[in-house]
């Protein structure tokens, strides 16, 4: 009972406890490794965690996802190809959310409606992206007040907003497969998966930089990071996905870079068995 021990604060930490008589740690992401290093997102315990780092104790091993979802990256053909299948699911996804059709670019978001996620920074961009003649899909469930602020804005822009409270894991693929871009502003994000499963069907995150979004996600390559946590960088980001967007030269190769980019666990797998035999 120390602070060389399992102390914090004059009260007992079993996660402390756990960290401090851990013989490795692990966590999912290179990025992320090294933010809990940082009073930001050290919660209290970023002292500890620093020396555990500095002793090579604590190595960030991204998670995967699973191999279904890289089937599409490899029957995909050319950007003929795949810009012809994109049309198709963009089409299918208007219809299940009762979008009107668009040649504007299709936005989803497919999260936990919380602070955490960004949720509010998505809803002020959302403006932008209806006035410059995109869409914007929702799904998920979460904070009260964020679940009622999505269901305004699809009141206030009908057929060009949907919202759906709730989540189901089929329309959730599909919305992947239709959309043109993610919107994934999550303020932190230890690995995150949807970004995964969206390159993985051609469609484009826009993201902050941060975590495993950082680790995934190549800016200006397959997707869009920015660096400020606010709806003003966010909106910047929107706008060079809008530029993409009408640009089919520069939309076919992220689409390309994207479905060439591999998600599968066969690595991490490896990196852990390999940490665990030396522990």
């Amino acid at each position: 009972m120390s602070i060389d021990g399992v102390e914090f604060h004059g009260r007992v930490s079993f996660l402390k406890a756990g960290i401090y008589y851990a013989s490795q740690l692990t966590t999912v992401s290179e990025t992320y490794a090294r933010e809990i290093t940082m009073r930001e997102h050290g919660c209290g315990l970023d002292g500890l965690l620093r020396q555990r780092s500095e002793r090579g104790e604590l190595t960030g091993i991204l998670n995967g996802i699973d191999a279904s979802w890289e089937g599409f990256a490899r029957e995909a053909g050319g950007p003929e190809f795949v810009r012809d299948w994109k049309s198709q699911k963009a089409r299918e996804l208007r219809r299940l959310f009762r979008l009107d059709d668009a040649e504007g670019p299709l936005f989803t978001i497919v999260s936990r409606l919380v602070h955490q996620k960004g949720v509010d920074l998505s809803i002020e961009a959302a403006e932008m992206i209806v006035a410059n003649g995109g869409q914007l899909a929702v799904t998920g469930e979460g904070e009260p007040e964020l679940e009622r602020a999505v269901e305004k804005l699809a009141v206030r822009h009908p057929g060009s907003v949907a919202a759906r409270i709730g989540f189901d894991d089929e329309e959730a693929r599909a919305m992947y497969e239709g959309s043109d871009f993610l919107l994934m502003p999550s303020r932190f994000e230890p690995c995150g998966l949807s970004q995964m499963y969206a390159q993985s069907q051609a469609s484009l995150p826009i993201a902050y930089r941060t975590g495993g979004l950082v680790d995934t996600i190549d800016d200006g390559g397959t997707g869009f990071l920015f660096s400020t946590a606010d709806d003003f960088a966010l909106k910047r980001a929107v706008g060079r996905a809008f530029r993409a967007y009408w640009s089919d030269r520069h939309l076919d190769a992220m689409r390309q870079n994207a479905l060439s980019k591999r998600f599968d666990w066969g690595g991490s797998a490896m990196r852990y068995r390999s940490l665990y035999e030396a522990a």
